[in-house]
């Protein structure tokens, strides 16, 4: 019989009215020595107000340098069966949509090979596997490849690509997130798994600007939706939204962070000023039955967004404002385009530094100069404020 731990520490993050994580270890402990020590360990940690995992060298599967993240417990003779609890990161489908069926198959292979525990999904994309021993990876990852599955990314390697669940079922999207996210995914097999840049790359689809998987905070490359032409407006169900009581002028109007939007309350009309929209979904999100993106759609290509850890965060950037990205070739313009923003990032990057980081450094105008980029003002954080800047035109006319 599995040892008993008293975890009063635990117990109290049973109670509220949120999901558990400790519920779901104790159900996973009645048939998992690993989940049973894994409570006990935990305990101890929240008592001492100190963490027992370290790392002890790199683990993996045979061919990947990806997709499994060794660690290890500093108290092996208390808790023997964690003193392995390596974690394995899984590809997701596109969107995160799963059948029953592969849901009870990759439930099975982890329960026979690891600790049960699931996170569902990280911060990635990848469905996340907690806790396995090193003698178990190759056995685990033959039984997900035999089953249609593969690792995700980890360590300084392209990421698992993720998208939000796009035209699968949401009215918003402008492009297929799905297919392109899958078509990045099948493009780079060896930048996923096997690891070559200074630091970690990821990729994230976004289907309009309600940016659903937060790309513009946490992807180095962003891909969002967007549309070139108006918004679609039906007046007649703004009418119908002013007559069910809606304050559109405060709830609205007043809104906008653009200030680009009239509405006349006698007539009960609204006006945008398109030239100006932001594209901030705030309007249409408001009032969905009323207002629609415009038919011309494709998506905006942002660079540079991490979270903090060594520096502070960074949003990314606007590198192509508009891209027809359902297009093949513009998604093949597209595709070459990351191949050469690689290749400066691999040659003059340093070790841990995010493509962000790196465009910090070199500055945007060197960076996109080096990747053969035209600067535009939509790359412009803020309108320039130093009448002592000039332009290479500048000089370059005065030569002649």
């Amino acid at each position: 019989m599995p040892k008993e731990y008293k975890t009063p520490k635990l117990d109290e993050l049973e109670k509220g009215p949120w999901p558990s994580f400790v519920k779901e270890i104790k159900l996973a402990a009645k048939k998992s020595e690993m989940s049973n020590d894994l409570l006990g360990q935990l305990e101890q940690s929240y008592n001492e107000k100190l963490g027992h995992w370290k790392h002890g060298g790199i683990v993996g599967v045979m061919g990947y340098g990806g997709g499994v993240i060794g660690r290890y417990s500093d108290l092996p003779d208390k808790y023997p069966s964690v003193s392995h609890f390596h974690t394995i990161r899984v590809n997701q489908p596109s969107g995160w949509f799963y059948t029953s069926d592969a849901l009870r198959t990759i439930c099975d292979i982890w329960e026979k090979h690891g600790s049960g525990l699931t996170n569902m999904h990280g911060s990635t994309g990848d469905m996340v596997f907690l806790g396995t021993t090193t003698d178990h990876l190759e056995p685990v990852f033959k039984d997900l490849t035999e089953a249609g599955w593969d690792l995700g990314g980890s360590g300084s390697d392209m990421r698992t690509p993720s998208c939000c669940v796009g035209p699968g079922r949401c009215e918003w999207a402008c492009y297929d997130t799905l297919q392109r996210c899958y078509d990045i995914t099948m493009r780079y097999q060896d930048e996923l798994h096997r690891p070559a840049f200074p630091y970690k790359w990821k990729f994230k689809f976004a289907g309009c600007p309600n940016d659903c998987v937060a790309s513009i905070a946490r992807a180095d490359i962003s891909v969002i939706g967007t549309w070139k032409d108006d918004i679609r407006v039906d007046a007649d169900q703004v009418k119908t939204y002013a007559d069910e009581g809606l304050d559109i002028f405060n709830d609205v109007v007043l809104n906008c962070p653009a200030k680009c939007m009239r509405y006349d309350g006698e007539k009960k009309e609204i006006s945008i000023d398109n030239k100006d929209c932001r594209r901030c979904m705030h309007c249409i999100n408001v009032m969905p039955k009323a207002l629609r993106p415009g038919v011309e759609q494709g998506a905006t290509i942002l660079i540079g967004a991490k979270a903090p850890i060594v520096e502070g965060a960074l949003l990314s950037s606007v590198l192509i404002p508009f891209l027809d990205i359902d297009d093949e070739e513009e998604f093949e313009a597209f595709c070459d385009l990351i191949e050469e923003m690689q290749d400066v990032w691999c040659e003059e990057g340093k070790n841990r530094e995010r493509v962000g980081e790196f465009i910090q450094r070199v500055g945007m105008g060197n960076f996109l100069e080096a990747v053969g980029v035209e600067p535009i003002p939509e790359m412009v954080a803020y309108p320039r404020d130093n009448p002592y800047v000039f332009y290479e035109d500048f000089y370059e006319d005065e030569d002649e």
